[in-house]
C-alpha cells in the first residue's frame, strides 16, 4: 500500500504582502524554501491560520534573508497581509517505509527568520 504522507511544513509564517495582479503562487523567502525541502514551482498546501481559509498552489523563491512572503494572483482574495499560515508539502510512499518517516518542520520567529529545523518527534537538526 502507499500513503501520501507529510513531507514538510513551514509553521506560522506571516505574510508580508499580497499581489492579485500576479498570475498565481506563494513568494517565499529562499531560505525557508531551502530549510522546508520546498522546490521552486512545487506544489504547496497553503493554511491560513488567521482566517481558515485553504488554498493548494505553487512555490516561487524570494530574495534570501529577505522574510518575503507574498500571496499572488488569486489566493490574494484570500488571505491578507499579517496572516499568519502554514505552508505544507506531501510525498508519496511506501506503507513500511511511511511507518519510519518523520517529516521536515521549519519554525519561524515573527519576522520570518529561521529558528530551527526539526523531524517532527526527533527534536532539533532534522
Amino acid at each position: 500500500m502507499r500513503r501520501i504522507m507529510l513531507k514538510s511544513k513551514i509553521h506560522r509564517v506571516t505574510v508580508t504582502e499580497t499581489n492579485v495582479d500576479y498570475e498565481g503562487s506563494l513568494t517565499v523567502d529562499s531560505d525557508l524554501l531551502e530549510a522546508a525541502d520546498i522546490l521552486p514551482y512545487e506544489q504547496i498546501h497553503v493554511w491560513d491560520v488567521t482566517n481558515g481559509q485553504r488554498l493548494i498552489t505553487y512555490a516561487l523563491p524570494a530574495e534570501a534573508g529577505s522574510g518575503t512572503v507574498c500571496v499572488n494572483g488569486a489566493g490574494a482574495h484570500l488571505i491578507r497581509p499579517g496572516d499568519k499560515i502554514i505552508i505544507a508539502t506531501y510525498t508519496e510512499m511506501k506503507s513500511k517505509a511511511a511507518r519510519r518517516y518523520q517529516p521536515r518542520i521549519v519554525l519561524v520567529d515573527d519576522h520570518n527568520r529561521l529558528q530551527e529545523t526539526e523531524k517532527a518527534g526527533k527534536g532539533k537538526g532534522g
